[in-house]
């Protein structure tokens, strides 16, 4: 039984470091402190942009919660499960590759504590209403968090 257990947590470990590579990457915007630490960096509020990897013409700007303190400044804090979102067409976004993705594609993660919790970004098209919508929200292997937050990009606007 306990090969089993160790097995599935290899399994479980090894999904969620595979989809590390699917993602896009992030730059840090800027950052707002929400409270004061004593020992080590205050807890903040991160403001990051990554690009859509695809679809050109697309940035997202992500608000996440990140926490301080020692075990912050040691990444060993567990940040809270709560983020915001807002995606902007900066470009031309192309119909035709829009039509082929695949709904619920894995578009940004980020760690949120040193193994279990991450903060994701997927995306939809609703071919109907001809928009991009992005959802963020936290899983955690065990006991994933309900909140999150969407945001809507129309396709083939003119800029």
């Amino acid at each position: 039984m306990n090969r089993r257990v160790v097995r599935l947590a290899a399994a479980l470990l090894g999904l969620a470091f595979a989809s590390v590579g699917l993602s896009a990457s992030a730059e840090e915007v800027g950052a707002a402190s929400y409270r004061f630490k004593w020992i080590g960096p205050n807890d903040k509020i991160k403001v990051e942009v990554f690009d859509d990897p695809e679809v050109p013409g697309v940035a997202c700007y992500l608000s996440r919660a990140e926490t301080g303190g020692i075990k912050g400044a040691l990444g060993l804090a567990e940040d809270p499960g709560e983020a915001s979102i807002a995606c902007r067409q900066i470009g031309t976004i192309d119909l035709e590759k829009v039509k082929k993705l695949r709904n619920g594609r894995e578009v940004f993660s980020a760690s949120a504590s040193l193994i279990f919790k991450r903060t994701n970004v997927v995306r939809f098209y609703d071919a109907k209403r001809n928009v991009l919508v992005y959802l963020t929200y936290t899983d955690k292997i065990i006991d994933g968090q309900p909140r999150n937050s969407i945001s809507v990009v129309p396709v083939n606007r003119p800029m």
